[in-house]
This record gives C-alpha cells, sequence and structure tokens, in this order.
C-alpha cells in the first residue's frame, strides 16, 4: 500500500507494498514499536531510535505526532483518497493551523496569546495542567488567532477547543 505523508507542508510518499519499506523511492529499513503501559512508541529507522507519541487528530487521516517536546500535524493518505483529492480539489484548499484542542483533561494555567496575534509554528499556545505536569501546547502552523474559549484557572475535558486561527 502507498501512503502520502505531509508534515508542515512537505509530502512525502511511503510505499508498505514491499519487503521493505520505502520513502520517496529509497528503501529504508524501519519499524514501529509500542511501550507496553505508556503511550509511547518508538520508531527504528535505520538503525536509529526515536521514541513519540501519536495521537488521532480532529479528522481522517490526521494525527498529532510529539517528538522531543515538539508537536506536529500530521496529514497521512492512500493513494486513493490522493486522487480523489487531486480531481475534486480538496487538496487546494487553503488552511492555516488546526485549533488547539486539550489533548487530555486539565487545568488551564496560561494563555499565552491574544486575538489578533500573529504566531508561527512551533510557538507555545497555551499551557495546561494535568497529572500534575504542566504541557505547552503549540501551533502546528503559522497563522492568526482568531477566537480564544478558555481563560486561566478554567478546566477543561478532552477534545475542548482552546484557541481557533485564521490563515496569515
Amino acid at each position: 500500500m502507498r501512503y502520502y505523508v505531509t508534515v508542515a507542508g512537505r509530502t512525502v510518499e511511503v510505499d508498505l507494498s514491499g519487503d521493505r519499506p520505502q520513502v520517496d523511492g529509497r528503501s529504508v529499513e524501519a519499524e514501529l514499536r509500542h511501550v507496553t503501559g505508556t503511550p509511547v512508541q518508538h520508531i527504528l529507522a535505520d538503525g536509529r531510535s526515536v521514541p513519540l507519541v501519536l495521537r488521532a487528530g480532529a479528522g481522517r487521516g490526521e494525527w498529532d505526532v510529539h517528538v522531543d517536546g515538539r508537536r506536529f500535524a500530521v496529514e497521512v493518505v492512500d493513494e486513493r483518497t490522493r486522487s480523489i483529492n487531486e480531481m475534486t480539489g480538496g487538496s487546494q484548499a487553503v488552511r492555516g493551523p488546526r485549533p488547539v484542542r486539550a489533548p487530555m483533561p486539565g487545568l488551564i494555567v496560561r494563555v499565552e496569546v491574544a486575538e489578533g496575534d500573529t504566531v508561527g509554528a512551533g510557538q507555545g499556545i497555551v499551557i495546561v495542567e494535568a497529572m500534575k505536569m504542566e504541557n505547552e501546547l503549540k501551533a502546528d502552523g503559522g497563522g492568526v488567532v482568531s477566537r480564544i474559549h478558555v481563560v486561566a484557572g478554567q478546566t477543561v475535558d478532552k477534545g475542548t477547543v482552546l484557541v481557533e486561527f485564521a490563515v496569515d
């Protein structure tokens, strides 16, 4: 099966149909392993281990990937979906950063932006305390803060939209 993986505006082709995965036509030795009892996965690629956390995103084929304290919005589509998007113009849509959502129930410690602020990819947006740890939630792309739905001291449920953006 062939997939197209888009991260930060860059798309790579991943082919899993042969004996070894191929990324943009280059054969790689890769394996994904789950760390039992945790949300952590390890991708073993060409002898290198990279720990990461994968969470399903808001839409089909959308994933939030957390690596080294950074969050990446990743879109994965198969060949059929990509062809349909190309024929219908679905992949041509202008997109800004996805809304920042609470990854788990927690307490809003601080909102680091104001409506109208311009933000860049990876910029801190909200600090949420969950399980006695503070987590900085970041923008996955550049844009303008269009709406803030929370204030410091507010408790939120998993999946609650905290901040929305307009395209920069």
